[in-house]
């Protein structure tokens, strides 16, 4: 299964064991210069979600509108050192797609 893993001590995300950059997500908007965050709603995890959505969509635009609602839906539930499964992310992004062409 193909999944996602932070480590709180060190603030990385892996995505199947590779490493999660925060660069390009900050070139479409910088919330956190230092990098990721999760567990809470703030700038780290506003990165970490614009990363994330970026990452799997490709989509400036979807990801841009949409990464508030992904950090206060997904990423600011996550624990310290959690793992996600892909699949979760997947779906959020496919539930979200299908609200905007009804």
């Amino acid at each position: 299964m193909k999944t996602i893993k932070g480590i709180f001590k060190t603030r990385e995300v892996f995505i199947d064991d590779k490493p999660l950059s925060p660069v390009s997500s900050q070139k479409l908007r910088n919330h956190s210069p230092d990098g990721f965050g999760w567990g809470y709603s703030g700038s780290g995890p506003a990165q970490l979600s614009l990363a994330l959505l970026f990452h799997f969509t490709r989509d400036e635009k979807f990801s841009l509108s949409h990464y508030h609602d992904f950090k206060n839906e997904i990423v600011a539930n996550l624990k310290p050192d959690f793992v996600l499964p892909v699949a979760d992310i997947e779906k959020w992004i496919f539930n979200k797609t299908c609200k905007e062409n009804i």
